[in-house]
């Protein structure tokens, strides 16, 4: 099973960027603004990543609350990934950065 990540600092940038630091966190979290998504829709939408990374970087987001994990008892296994409320409070952040992102690709 893995880690959760525990957050001991008392400095609100340094907890937010361990929830959701690194390169993929937030592709992940931006492709859920719509809804529920199967690995398979992730897979597709962030071709870049590989299988063993976006496992390891839902386990970590399923750990910290910011996503949720829905298993159907089903032949084949069917299993949904969704935003958790504190999840969904990511998406404003990711739009800015998107809008920031932007700015420099219209240059």
């Amino acid at each position: 099973m893995p880690e959760t990540i525990h957050v001991k600092s008392s400095c609100p940038v340094n907890v937010a960027l361990k929830l959701l630091g690194g390169k993929w966190k937030l592709l992940i979290i931006f492709q859920m603004r719509e809804g529920k998504k199967r690995f398979g829709e992730l897979k597709r939408l962030i071709p870049d990543i590989s299988e063993k990374m976006l496992i390891q970087e839902l386990k970590a987001l399923t750990n910290s609350g910011i996503v949720s994990r829905k298993a159907y008892k089903e032949i084949p296994p069917k299993v949904e990934y969704s935003l958790t409320e504190n999840g969904s409070k990511a998406l404003p952040i990711i739009e800015q950065i998107k809008e920031f992102g932007k700015s420099f690709l219209d240059t």
